[in-house]
């Protein structure tokens, strides 16, 4: 899933800092202090509290990577790696969040939590059904038949669960919002992640809970070997248990450098490894993309690609993510954020990712062949353009007019999310 983050900014303390100074204490709510002034076991949680335009600049590239394969999946057949990357991104972002307002407050507060996800993705995403199903209702397009049953299973983020349902070829029941199975993935990941997170984060310390969480990541690979044969492909690759471990791949980096203070010297050894693998990561996710059918059976190679595949995927993408965050001024984050590519990760790509596919259908049933290409990404920037400036900023800015002084908040601690986005988004 495409969905931009609720916050990657750097500032000039913290693990991607380059002087090994301490992380600073932060503003503490009355009645909640740190314990022992080291934010409960996360010194670095609440060095970062905005957005990082490297990983803004990568969303952007994965955006593009499933954009041309939908379109053309000759051109890039691997080009669906990219939802990998974009599920590491916002287990990243997301735990991230969720840790430094626990490493604040001393806990995290759910239901502000799950407000702010509903503000972030479900009213494009309605409308975007809303446009489907019309077009359903009231064209002959060949597209969209159908739509309004996808509309009602995309709305519901349960389109993975119909796929994995599904042992031979897709059917076409969800049509042109098919692609939304990586939403439905991402929201059901997150409404149990917080949940356990919190469990973790009040009755352990904070060594234990990155052991759990590594050990999380570890266990849908196994579960992935349990269930292979050719006929659970869809299973795997649409299942939010069988997926789990890219999202947590994310969050394990999120818990590994909360947990290390800027002149912990396990630090700059991760500072020095990422930027050794940053670019052979990157080659690597490129190459796949360029080459490798993900999603067709190759014998011995796809059962590998199944089973062990996602979480290498994973590990090259979180790979990538910690290069971007501990080293903003390296080559690779000076590339990445540019700034047009970081702005289109920052605002447009959940758009982006939400109308290419339907796009791409409309102009198949529309008969054009030549120039699909150049069409799909003009015609998907400008719906991407209107939802986000009359969809998606309105609705985050009342999620934040909520939580301003004078006005009523919920009880309970406050979060520091500020805009909704794992997926995906």
């Amino acid at each position: 899933m495409a969905e931009a983050p609720e916050s990657t900014t750097t500032s000039a303390t913290g693990p991607g800092a380059k002087a090994p100074t301490r992380a600073p204490a932060g503003r503490r709510r009355p009645g909640a202090p740190a314990s022992g002034g080291t934010h409960r076991g996360f010194p670095s949680a609440l060095a970062r509290r905005g957005r990082v335009d490297g990983v803004d600049g990568l969303r952007t590239l994965a955006v593009a990577l499933v954009l041309v394969y939908h379109v053309d999946p000759g051109l890039l057949p691997g080009g669906s790696i990219a939802v990998d990357l974009f599920f590491t991104i916002s287990g990243f972002v997301i735990t991230r969040l969720l840790l430094a307002e626990y490493a604040r407050t001393g806990s995290i507060a759910l239901l502000a939590f799950y407000r702010r996800r509903w503000l972030r993705l479900v009213p494009a995403l309605l409308a975007l059904c809303a446009v489907c199903a019309a077009l359903d209702a009231t064209t002959t397009l060949w597209g969209f038949d159908g739509a309004r049953k996808a509309a009602a299973l995309s709305a519901t983020f349960v389109v993975n669960l119909v796929r994995a349902a599904e042992p031979g070829p897709y059917s076409d029941l969800t049509g042109p919002l098919a692609h939304t199975w990586s939403l439905g993935v991402e929201e059901q990941f997150y409404l149990l992640w917080p949940l356990l997170l919190l469990a973790l984060l009040l009755r352990f310390r904070a060594r234990t809970v990155l052991l759990c969480t590594a050990v999380l990541c570890v266990l849908p690979v196994l579960w992935r070997w349990f269930l292979w044969n050719p006929d659970a492909a869809h299973r795997i690759y649409n299942g939010t248990d069988t997926r789990a471990d890219q999202l947590l791949a994310g969050a394990l980096v999120a818990v590994l450098l909360a947990r290390l203070r800027a002149d912990d010297p396990r630090l700059a050894s991760l500072r020095t490894a990422a930027a050794r693998l940053a670019w052979p990561a990157l080659a690597l996710l490129l190459l796949a993309a360029w080459r490798m059918p993900v999603t067709q059976d190759a014998g011995a190679w796809t059962a590998a690609w199944y089973t062990a595949g996602f979480l290498a995927v994973a590990a090259v993408s979180a790979t990538l993510v910690t290069e971007l965050e501990l080293r903003p001024d390296g080559r690779l984050s000076r590339l990445l954020s540019v700034a047009p590519l970081a702005w289109t990760g920052r605002n447009l790509s959940y758009g982006l990712y939400l109308w290419h596919y339907p796009v791409v259908r409309f102009l198949a049933s529309l008969g054009m062949k030549e120039g699909r290409l150049p069409a799909t990404v003009l015609l998907t920037g400008v719906l991407a353009l209107i939802s986000y400036y009359v969809i998606e900023s309105p609705f985050q800015r009342r999620g934040r007019a909520s939580r301003r002084p004078g006005r009523a908040a919920p009880r309970g601690p406050r979060s520091s999310v500020d805009r909704g986005r794992a997926r995906g988004g």
